[in-house]
């Protein structure tokens, strides 16, 4: 945890989290949500039905252009040279193992984003991840989408726990600018649809070969939230723009989840 916040934590922060460790409830980490705008009542229907939903306005576009420029930056390339996209420093992958910039480090305390996922899961005592950004350039010559394509980052193995999963959006992304995609409602049916996959073929091997992705456009500064036990992945992207994003996750102190693992 001390090597995670750079050697040490601040009073409160420490504080927090012993009283966590402790059994203790925990409010949220930036502060009272109460008067702060999170999901609407459409958005949370929108939810239970999809397993998706984008929370417009997850951070303010200022905030979401600086996360950008600080992606841009640490891999050498320049937003508006698209020779400049396809260096060697990003390598055959849209992952950008980039974690303690200050601007992705304050979009981590968004007040919206942790209203959203303080609805979704029922409390506030929620401690968010410390991930990594995205850089997803247009299909070229000596580029080509090496995904993830569709995929469960979660076991399948039962009981199915509840999990959400979070990418934000730093710039504007149409659905064919290699947008997220997933399998809408397939929460519901998850259950069902494993045992129509045939004996001796892996669920997600079954799941690439039947099942077909949306891809989700969104504004510079949205957030899409998923259910963890949608199919989801990433899209090539055949646009003229890269799409650059922030992967981030909220989780509580304690809750369920299933230690065994099947694909």
């Amino acid at each position: 945890m001390l090597e995670r916040n750079g050697g040490e934590l601040e009073g409160a922060a420490l504080d927090r989290l012993r009283r966590a460790l402790a059994g203790q409830r925990v409010g949220a980490e930036v502060g009272d949500l109460d008067g702060v705008e999170g999901l609407s009542a459409d958005d949370l229907a929108h939810w239970d039905e999809h397993g998706y939903v984008i929370l417009r306005n997850a951070i303010t576009p200022q905030a979401a252009e600086a996360a950008e420029l600080a992606i841009y930056e640490s891999l050498g390339m320049r937003r508006d040279d698209p020779a400049s996209w396809y260096g060697e420093t990003l390598g055959h992958s849209i992952w950008v193992p980039l974690l303690r910039h200050p601007a992705l480090v304050a979009n981590r305390r968004a007040a919206r984003i942790h209203k959203a996922h303080a609805q979704l899961w029922g409390r506030e005592d929620l401690w968010v991840t410390i991930d990594q950004g995205g850089f997803n350039p247009p299909e070229h010559e000596r580029w080509r989408f090496p995904g993830p394509h569709l995929h469960w980052d979660a076991t399948l193995a039962e009981p199915h726990c509840f999990d959400l999963q979070g990418i934000l959006y730093l710039a504007d992304v149409a659905e064919n600018q290699g947008a997220f995609s997933c399998v809408p409602g397939f929460h519901r049916t998850l259950k069902t649809w494993l045992k129509s996959v045939p004996a001796g073929v892996a669920a997600n091997v079954h799941a690439q070969r039947t099942l077909t992705m949306t891809p989700i456009a969104a504004k510079r500064g949205d957030m899409i939230i998923w259910h963890h036990l949608l199919p989801h992945g990433s899209s090539p992207n055949r646009a003229q723009r890269p799409r650059v994003v922030q992967y981030m996750s909220l989780r509580p102190t304690r809750f369920h989840y299933t230690e065994t693992w099947k694909a």
